[in-house]
């Protein structure tokens, strides 16, 4: 069960219009300064891992592609915040970022930008909340271990982007009709991007893509799915962002390649505020929030709890 502090007896501040203006001013600096910084690493990790797989072993090289898949499963984080178009003044520089990070970790931008969409407007609705309305509680401890490696979310994302490429065909209720056609052209685009990057492998008979991204990627929904778990399980179904969504208190590194998302009631409740500007947010509105996460592994046994509970509910 989430524990909730009770010892905050502070008066509330509310943010005002002038402190909503002034944190939701967007800059370039900040979000190129952490995209060449988390891609910047992912490079580096990259050649390590290369380079041990070919001089010693794909052995020795596991502890890195375990570094590697954290960091490439967090390249969810710069595909969110493009979606709200928020790394970068300019509309074309978040696309960019997006899709380029999306690529790389199969998850479609426009779909996800749409599919987000609606998750803000309808946050823990079950009805109309697209994080509900494509979920289900496991049955068992064994499909609750196995929702917690994100293998099955990677498979079914895999599943569905070439079905929509190979079908034509997009219709769920957070894509309107005048969007189908752009979710379509986007399936074919990444499908026909990984079909050449697999040929080409095949082609120079390399494995590089497959130390280096595609196995990294794999292990790297173990960081993710607990992560993303966290952010709304448990916490209640109502309108209110300080009551249906969690912040999770955490250490300066995780923040960094997670783009201050622990920050989650923050981001919810002014989806107008780029990421780095949420530390400073929090700081005004920290005595409001419901669900206090003190750290990933407390908040990861709740979560697990509540998903134990509910299926017997």
């Amino acid at each position: 069960m989430t524990v909730i502090d009770t010892h905050h007896h502070k008066p509330v501040r509310a943010l005002t219009p002038a402190q909503l203006k002034d944190l939701s001013l967007r800059a370039n600096l900040p979000g190129t300064v952490r995209s060449l910084s988390h891609y910047g690493v992912i490079l580096i990790v990259g050649t390590a891992i290369w380079l041990t797989v070919t001089r010693f072993g794909a052995v020795w090289a596991l502890p890195l592609v375990a570094i590697q898949g954290y960091l490439i499963a967090f390249l969810f984080m710069p595909v969110h915040e493009a979606a709200h178009k928020t790394v970068f003044t300019g509309r074309l520089a978040n696309e960019i970022l997006g899709h380029l990070s999306s690529l790389l970790i199969v998850h479609p931008y426009e779909h996800y930008a749409l599919f987000h969409w609606d998750h803000h407007r309808f946050t823990q609705d079950p009805a109309r909340d697209p994080e509900l309305v494509t979920a289900t509680i496991p049955t068992s401890d064994t499909k609750l271990a196995i929702a917690y490696t994100g293998i099955v979310q990677l498979i079914n994302r895999i599943r569905l982007l070439f079905r929509r490429a190979l079908t034509g065909r997009a219709v769920a209720p957070w894509i309107p009709e005048n969007k189908q056609g752009l979710v379509i052209r986007e399936a074919r685009i990444y499908a026909l991007a990984y079909v050449l990057l697999f040929a080409g492998s095949l082609a120079f008979q390399t494995t590089l893509l497959l130390w280096c991204w595609l196995l990294p990627l794999l292990v790297g929904q173990l960081f993710l799915r607990p992560y993303l778990y966290a952010e709304h399980t448990g916490c209640e179904h109502t309108r209110s962002a300080y009551e249906n969504t969690r912040t999770t208190y955490t250490g300066a590194l995780m923040k960094w390649f997670t783009w201050n998302m622990p920050f989650h009631v923050e981001h919810h409740a002014y989806p107008s505020v780029p990421f780095h500007a949420l530390p400073k947010l929090n700081a005004i509105v920290d005595d409001r929030i419901l669900h206090r996460g003190r750290g990933y592994r407390r908040v990861h046994r709740e979560t697990f709890a509540w998903f134990r509970r509910a299926r017997n509910l």
